[in-house]
């Protein structure tokens, strides 16, 4: 089956607006778990911007899900993954003036700094996934230095379908269905996520070699209308029709 991880950032971003304890990304996590989540992902910025470090401790300390530490390659990351050894890391690019990320990390023009990155983390037992572009030089490289799992960025197809673009999106789509190929011939497991809605799911949950995908904007964006639960219900749903 498709997984599902559902992306908690945006919880706290809602509730730094205010200074204030809520709303809870915990609570939103067990919320998402009783609505039939597979996984939690949180991505802890160097700026801070949503997620803190006290919300990775309550998280490690209270999931029953397991969590994907979403982070950029950087040595104050690593100690804190390391530290608390989630099940997943995901390596981000990130740029401290971007709203969100922007596009995929440059595995393949840094190569030997990330085999020697992730390689601790996955001593320690966290399984690595980079976040990348479809390239297959980035899918290649990504291969040789030994991560588990690439999440490939569908943030692009998503942008392209919203503003009408269609045969653009098209040809986005082909080449993620391309990228999702070679990944899977590679050995490694894929992901995909960044951007999806209910009406953008369907072509990327369709893709068989794809395992999970990460969903967190939109949901908690949906969630002011129908409930969390709501919204993480009926992507489940979309998700497992466009599967079927």
């Amino acid at each position: 089956m498709l997984r599902l991880g559902v992306n908690i950032d945006h919880v706290a971003t809602i509730r730094n607006a205010r200074g204030t304890p809520w709303p809870d990304p915990l609570r939103a996590a067990r919320i998402a778990e009783a609505a039939g989540a597979d996984g939690i992902t949180a991505h802890l910025r160097e700026d801070r911007r949503h997620i803190s470090d006290a919300d990775i401790d309550a998280l490690m300390a209270n999931l029953t899900l397991p969590l994907n530490l979403e982070m950029a390659a950087t040595a104050e990351m690593q100690a804190i993954a390391l530290r608390h050894r989630p099940h997943a890391v995901c390596i981000v690019p990130e740029k401290r003036e971007e709203r969100t990320t922007e596009g995929g990390l440059d595995v393949a023009g840094n190569e030997a700094m990330l085999a020697d990155y992730i390689a601790p983390l996955r001593e320690a037992g966290s399984r690595v996934s980079l976040f990348i572009g479809h390239d297959p030089a980035q899918i290649e490289a990504a291969a040789r230095i030994g991560a588990a799992v690439v999440e490939l960025h569908t943030g692009a197809y998503c942008d392209l379908d919203t503003e009408g673009r269609h045969a653009d999106r098209d040809a986005e789509l082909a080449g993620l269905v391309e990228g999702a190929r070679l990944a899977d011939s590679l050995g490694l497991e894929v992901h995909a996520g960044h951007g999806l809605t209910f009406d953008t799911v369907g072509p990327i949950a369709a893709i068989p070699q794809i395992k999970e995908l990460n969903i967190g904007h939109f949901l908690i964006a949906e969630s002011v209308f129908i409930g969390l639960d709501g919204a993480i219900r009926e992507m489940r749903r979309c998700m497992d029709q466009a599967r079927r």
